[in-house]
């Protein structure tokens, strides 16, 4: 004999269930065409599984491929669609926002199997900055390499097919705890409220690359927002004791061990030096003196360094926000970038124009 009650509640826990998954899909569609609508284009999660997923590329055959190290001024400012046009040569982009590459060189120099070109870009005030948050992210990523598990790595692939296709599973911007973090509250005495970047400042694209959309670029309200969050910034690293020269020394030393670690497995060294303008470069030229830091960094390495103010076409770009290109100045800077290469360096690539 049938117990009509407990069918009567297997088929309500069917139907709660079932509307539960609709409901579950209508408020993800929702929120998906509310995105898409606002503007918003698709961007990756930036953490230390892409740089992990970055970092097994590096064994490409030097002929195919380039490694770029450095702050985010080599994340925005390189345009990998245009490098991978002129030159046939995949980019591999190790580069981390507001970090030093320091790291990333000693866990390449350290890495014997790593035998390609490098490039080395110098953001001054984070390359020469003996804190340790400038470390966090490399750190993190070196470290999340080495304990990779597979359920880890497939968990990468899974969740990067996602991100082609869906705006609203970017981590940074959309989803709660982010959208939480950014309701504004009112200013309290003796209270330091978080400072946010706009979304459209960084969004991030399948080669790890960042880049600010147009729409911010051409929005002067939004580009002296984060003008104003840079000034902030250098306001609070006034704070800090002027760095001694035998730790500049010391540090530029140890930088001439792990390069020639790379050169003598066969490995290439550039560093260059990406364009800032405005207050930014103001005060970089004043912390930083060139024949101080980036002349001596050259002379103890031996290598051959790209400052973007030896070029005329390069000087004339501008950065909205002082301290990165916009896309088409990306574009332009590669192009030029890769020229010096081939002309100064004598590096050479699989595409001859």
């Amino acid at each position: 004999m049938y117990n009509f009650n407990s069918m009567e509640l297997s088929k309500n826990k069917r139907y709660t269930f079932l509307l539960t998954i609709l409901l579950f899909f209508f408020g993800v569609l929702s929120w998906e065409f509310y995105l898409r609508n606002e503007g918003y284009g698709i961007s990756y999660d930036d953490g230390k599984e892409f740089w992990a997923h970055q970092r097994r590329m590096v064994y490409s055959p030097k002929e195919e491929s380039t490694v770029f190290i450095g702050s985010s001024r080599i994340k925005y400012d390189l345009d990998i669609e245009s490098w991978i046009k002129e030159t046939g040569d995949f980019p591999i982009q190790l580069g981390c926002v507001g970090s030093t590459p320091i790291p990333v060189l000693n866990n390449l120099a350290a890495d014997e199997k790593f035998k390609g070109k490098l490039i080395i870009d110098v953001t001054e005030k984070l390359f020469y900055n003996f804190r340790n948050w400038p470390r966090d992210k490399p750190d993190e990523g070196i470290k999340y390499c080495k304990s990779e598990t597979y359920a880890q790595w497939v968990s990468y692939y899974i969740d990067n097919f996602l991100q082609t296709f869906l705006v609203s599973l970017d981590k940074e911007n959309f989803t709660l705890t982010p959208l939480i973090n950014k309701i504004p509250l009112p200013q309290r005495r003796g209270v330091e409220t978080n400072q946010f970047f706009p979304v459209e400042f960084e969004r991030i694209n399948k080669y790890r690359q960042s880049f600010m959309t147009d729409r911010f670029a051409n929005d002067t309200f939004q580009t002296r927002k984060v003008q104003g969050l840079w000034k902030l910034y250098g306001e609070k690293g006034k704070k800090d004791p002027p760095t001694p020269d035998f730790k500049i020394d010391s540090l530029i030393g140890d930088i001439k061990l792990k390069i020639d670690k790379i050169k003598k497995r066969g490995g290439e060294v550039v560093f260059t030096r990406t364009p800032s303008t405005g207050l930014e470069l103001i005060n970089e030229n004043k912390n930083y003196p060139r024949e101080k830091f980036w002349q001596k960094l050259l002379e103890v390495t031996q290598c051959q360094g790209i400052h973007y103010a030896d070029y005329s076409e390069l000087t004339a770009l501008n950065c909205p926000e002082f301290s990165h290109l916009d896309q088409n100045g990306a574009r332009i800077y590669t192009k030029k970038l890769i020229s010096i290469l081939k002309e100064k360096c004598g590096w050479k690539f699989n595409k001859t124009l």
